[in-house]
């Protein structure tokens, strides 16, 4: 099975509503320093086609309970660099228009830009991620991802279409990206709906951290080291958590954007995802 529901390992933490998730290709190229998926996906930096993926969706998709809503892509980025080429995604959205799919799309790529003719016929809500707006510092971070400009760009070109957009700001790093949240918000302040989330470090996302960005991480790990461990990952404390989730929503809400946070044990309204936006 290629949909399959939404279920982040069973976090504890996890506030998704019910939803269905399909990665149209397995690994990503953006190579974030930080990514999770390289804990459970070989060769996660290296994108690979799916055998027959498009004849065996449409098979789901004939039986697939059309109340719910599926989710591109949470493991691999629904816009790789090879999508230019081969435009397996906008198959997929085609399939999605001919079963009226409702679709939640989430990238860090600015290519859906291509495929706004179709998404605006679709009941979809189109969200991008942004770590931070600095150009550096976002280099480092993300160094194969289009850059945080593009990709708001192209997210503002989907609004002005009418397709509602909402915004991930995704990992918040003390120290680091968390010294640029206005400008980062300022950036994102047409969108309806913004999601935070404090960077959470496994074994192999905290080494290529320490490998990167070994003087920010020694002053970041001590405050790791206070924290907890949920679900294999090393979590903040809650404490410093939830004063940087408490500022964000402030900031947030006070543009008359709604806010979610993602597997924090934080509120968020009026969902954490932006699921609420899909028609």
């Amino acid at each position: 099975m290629y949909i399959r529901p939404f279920d982040p390992w069973k976090s504890k933490l996890c506030t998704c509503p019910f939803k269905y998730t399909l990665n149209v290709y397995t690994g990503c190229d953006h190579a974030c320093v930080y990514c999770y998926i390289t804990s459970y996906i070989p060769n996660a930096f290296r994108v690979r086609t799916k055998e027959n993926l498009l004849p065996k969706l449409e098979r789901e998709l004939r039986k697939f309970d059309r109340r719910y809503i599926i989710a591109l892509s949470y493991s691999s980025d629904p816009y790789p660099t090879i999508e230019r080429e081969l435009g397996i995604t906008r198959k997929v959205l085609e399939l999605f228009k001919r079963y009226d799919v409702r679709c939640l799309l989430l990238t860090k790529s600015d290519i859906f830009e291509r495929d706004l003719d179709l998404l605006s016929e679709l009941r979809c809500a189109v969200g991008i991620t942004v770590t931070t707006v600095n150009e550096r510092k976002a280099r480092l971070l993300e160094p194969n991802a289009p850059s945080p400009k593009a990709r708001i760009m192209s997210l503002r070109k989907a609004r002005k279409v009418g397709i509602p957009v909402y915004a991930r700001i995704d990992p918040i790093i003390p120290f680091y990206t968390w010294e640029d949240f206005e400008e980062t918000l300022d950036a994102l302040s047409f969108v309806s709906h913004i999601t935070v989330s404090t960077l959470k470090l496994r074994p192999d996302s905290k080494k290529r951290m320490f490998a990167k960005f070994p003087e920010l991480m020694e002053r970041l790990w001590p405050l790791y080291e206070r924290g907890e461990k949920i679900g294999g990952y090393h979590y903040l404390p809650r404490e410093v958590r939830f004063e940087i989730l408490r500022k964000a929503e402030k900031k947030i809400t006070e543009k008359g954007i709604t806010f979610g946070s993602c597997r924090e044990g934080y509120r968020s309204f009026p969902s954490c995802d932006g699921s609420h936006l899909v028609p």
